[in-house]
């Protein structure tokens, strides 16, 4: 991620200074900054020639910093891509506060940490800490999650707001809420058909099938192979916790079980599916079964798993916008930008009539309370 987001500034004609303590890291950077840059000249119709030129003249605008202190030595922001560890987080921002000017931004790209909590590794100016949470791949993802502490102050999220724009980004505010507004909202979209599968309502193949169909890039199971299942079990885990251990965010025992014995996807060549030379094959094994249906029913078709996997993000979305996570416009615009949506869980609901959706989730309740309860902010807007 560090290196998709040195990327994007280089692209946008921006002077970046780059710093890992890994040995050779910094090295390994640089040359997929390169690759990077060179695969974006590509598209410009460039010729070879002109490809260099246009490659090797914003590589010439980085550096490799000897340290945190040399890296905000005249800089106007910067953003930390460290691993998700709270501790080595706040001891970097720590070091980075004592270093750099009071009006130097900066910004975190964790995307399952609080912001508030890293930001207590800064001391003098604590204020300028703010979340930047890119998507990946951050030269091509276009949203970017501006992530608002307590006590972030609203310059810094102003500057990190319009540099994001300059970078050609979509900049969206959420609130320092455990998943911010993607990865919250999101969620459903792995968790509800895992729930299908265990249930036997549905196959990998079947489920895929179906959301794919229905407008979606790419199917909940090849998505969380493509992603690491270890990734997304990650993932899942930390908003499980973040929102105290809430049911509807249990992680999966399919998922542990995958990473317990490291079949974690196209990157082992074997999760949901099999892969050879990272083409996707048939299911693995032990998903090739055909639907059994439910004790007492039958598998579902291809639309009521639609209508399972879409409501479940709707009462996401609806809970997010009662937690003022972000706008019911914003909701609907990180979901189509950072997740692929082919539409916002909010419009859609809209569209398809509050009082349908609130009744829908209210009969999906039966089943699973705590998915499916018609969220407060979506019976309001149905009264209202």
């Amino acid at each position: 991620m560090g290196a998709g987001i040195a990327q994007v500034a280089l692209e946008a004609g921006w002077d970046v200074a780059i710093h890992d303590p890994l040995a050779g890291a910094t090295d390994r950077a640089r040359h997929r900054i390169r690759d990077g840059l060179r695969r974006r000249a590509a598209k410009l119709e460039l010729d070879a020639e002109g490809i260099d030129a246009w490659a090797d003249g914003r590589l010439e605008r980085l550096v490799v910093a000897g340290g945190p202190a040399h890296v905000v030595d005249g800089a106007q922001l910067v953003v930390e891509a460290a691993l998700e560890d709270l501790d080595a987080k706040r001891a970097l921002f720590a070091e980075l506060d004592r270093a750099a000017a009071t009006d130097v931004v900066l910004a975190t790209n964790t995307s399952a940490l609080s912001v508030a909590r890293i930001a207590e590794g800064a001391s003098v100016a604590p204020e300028r800490v703010v979340g930047m949470h890119f998507f990946n791949p951050a030269p091509v993802m276009a949203l970017v999650e501006i992530v608002a502490a307590r006590g972030s102050a609203a310059w810094a999220l102003e500057r990190a707001s319009v540099i994001a724009e300059d970078w050609g980004k979509t900049p969206i505010r959420s609130a320092d809420s455990p998943g911010f507004i993607v990865n919250r909202v999101n969620r459903p979209f792995t968790l509800e058909p895992l729930r299908l599968l265990r249930a036997g309502l549905g196959t990998v193949a079947t489920i895929d099938e179906a959301l794919v169909a229905a407008g979606y890039p790419i199917g909940p199971f090849g998505l969380m192979d493509l992603i690491g299942i270890d990734v997304n079990l990650a993932a899942a885990r930390g908003l499980f916790e973040g929102f105290g251990r809430a049911a509807r965010f249990r992680p999966s025992p399919i998922q542990e079980e995958l990473v317990a014995a490291g079949t974690l996807g196209r990157k082992t060549d074997l999760g949901f599916y099999q892969y050879q030379h990272g083409r996707r094959l048939d299911p693995a094994p032990r998903f090739r079964r055909q639907e059994r249906g439910a004790p007492g029913g039958p598998a579902l078709d291809a639309d009521s798993v639609v209508e399972r996997v879409v409501l479940a993000i709707v009462a996401e979305a609806y809970r997010a916008l009662g937690d003022g996570v972000a706008t019911g416009a914003d909701i609907d615009r990180a979901l189509e930008l950072g997740a692929g949506h082919p539409f916002g869980p909010l419009a859609w609901a809209e569209r398809t009539g509050l009082p349908e959706v609130a009744l829908t989730l209210d009969r999906l309740a039966d089943d699973d309370p705590d998915t499916f309860r018609p969220p407060l902010a979506l019976l309001r807007s149905v009264r209202g």
